[in-house]
């Protein structure tokens, strides 16, 4: 396709966040562009123009190349130009309420990250995993409870990671409603039944800052109190790392200290909430993936890691370039804002067979879900070890399972998934 811009309907359809609620027209959206135009400029009013980047080779590439790239230069996720220059008001400057991993690039990136690294190598999360287990287990034993009715994301994938997180955190579980309300605020900014208002933002033409800054502000002041407690009294918890961590040989500032918390308290759960929920609404709607992992449970880290690219709860991140360059033979300023658009890299026909099925035998899985390059997600090794660990438990004692109602998805364009699975089942 010579013609570079997307039709607006097309880019339209790409940043609604009702569009990923409903599923179906986003993925018809980017099946288009994957066809017609895999690398195509938005020109949308209201927003600075940007390139909408479909295909799983040129996701790769753009992350791969961290310097030519930038995360932190202007907005990392998706920003009107009126959002954009309210930010800006409110910060005196920058593009970003919070400065968390997400908005850093090097030398600083690697500075922070470095801080937390090691709590989450493989080796060292091992040692969580008979705490995982016991978490895990009482879940299925609630579901055993239930009676056989239940929705999945409310009374399982919702409190499942985060208490895990929370644990790894060192806050205290009766504090768990408070951080997954501020949660869901954070991420469902853009959803009227989980954003702080519970307004339509079709009314209001996007998130409503006020309340993104509010819900900040509170959990700014929960984490302070942590910090405080933590420098006075240090912990064997993440915290406490957090809290006393140092950056060229000075403390971290208590800004950037409560961005951390921010992010490994949210990112660290809600994400993980939603690829587990994403796994039994795959095997409701493929009942032959649940027949298959029940009569083979090896299949069970297929199973994660499909439902993670079949779900994709990162939907998009966004990058800006450094210097003039070329990426699928079109010209890119410096300057020129990129969207990354996972949930196409995830169902991109050339490196995924029957990308829309859910199967949890596919391998490889090369799905972009974590990302790549120098922002790969921090969390990734603890994320597929509490699903495996909780499929592990559930499985073998899952008879049967099949939805018991309509299921709903978030409406949410950057971060989301799942927002009510009704399913029935029976348990031994």
């Amino acid at each position: 396709m010579t013609d570079v811009r997307v039709p607006d309907e097309i880019a339209a359809t790409v940043i609604t966040p009702k569009a990923y609620a409903e599923d179906t027209p986003v993925h018809e959206a980017f099946r288009w562009l994957r066809a017609n135009n895999p690398l195509g400029r938005a020109e949308l009013e209201g927003f600075a123009p940007f390139w909408i980047t479909t295909k799983h080779a040129d996701i790769l590439e753009v992350s791969r190349q961290n310097a030519l790239f930038h995360n932190g230069d202007v907005a990392t996720t998706l920003t009107s130009l009126d959002a954009d220059a309210k930010v800006r008001q409110m910060t005196g400057g920058s593009p970003h309420l919070v400065r968390s991993l997400v908005q850093m690039d090097a030398p600083d990136h690697p500075k922070y990250r470095v801080l937390t690294q090691s709590w989450f190598l493989p080796q060292n999360i091992r040692s969580l995993e008979t705490r995982i287990r016991a978490i895990a287990r009482e879940h299925v034993d609630r579901m055993a409870e239930l009676g056989g009715t239940c929705d999945f994301v409310g009374d399982v994938a919702l409190t499942f990671p985060l208490r895990v997180i929370m644990e790894i955190l060192g806050v205290p579980e009766a504090d768990m409603p408070r951080m997954l309300r501020l949660t869901q605020e954070l991420f469902g900014a853009t959803d009227p039944e989980l954003n702080r208002s519970h307004d339509d933002i079709a009314e209001r033409k996007g998130a409503d800052l006020t309340d993104i800054q509010a819900t900040l502000a509170d959990f700014f002041m929960y984490f302070k109190s942590i910090t405080d407690a933590r420098k006075a009294e240090p912990t064997a918890d993440l915290s406490t790392v957090i809290a006393n961590g140092q950056i060229d040989g000075a403390p971290i500032n208590d800004f950037e200290a409560m961005c951390y918390y921010v992010i490994v308290a949210t990112a660290g759960h809600d994400t993980t909430s939603s690829s587990t929920a994403g796994a039994a609404w795959g095997m409701c709607e493929f009942p032959e993936a649940f027949a298959k992992v029940k009569a083979d449970p090896a299949l069970i880290s297929g199973l994660v890691d499909e439902s993670i690219r079949w779900t994709t709860p990162v939907k998009h991140f966004m990058r800006s370039a450094t210097e003039d360059t070329e990426l699928r033979g079109r010209r890119i300023a410096k300057g020129d804002w990129l969207m990354l658009c996972y949930p196409s890299g995830n169902r991109d026909e050339e490196v995924f067979d029957t990308p829309d099925a859910f199967r949890p035998e596919r391998s490889p899985n090369k799905h972009l879900a974590f990302g790549y390059g120098a922002h790969l997600c921090l969390g990734q090794h603890l994320a597929k070890m509490e699903m495996r660990i909780l499929w592990e438990e559930l499985l073998p004692r899952l008879k049967s399972l099949e939805f018991n109602g309509k299921p709903t998805r978030a409406e949410a364009n950057f971060v989301g998934g799942p927002k009510r699975l009704p399913i029935r089942y029976e348990l031994a």
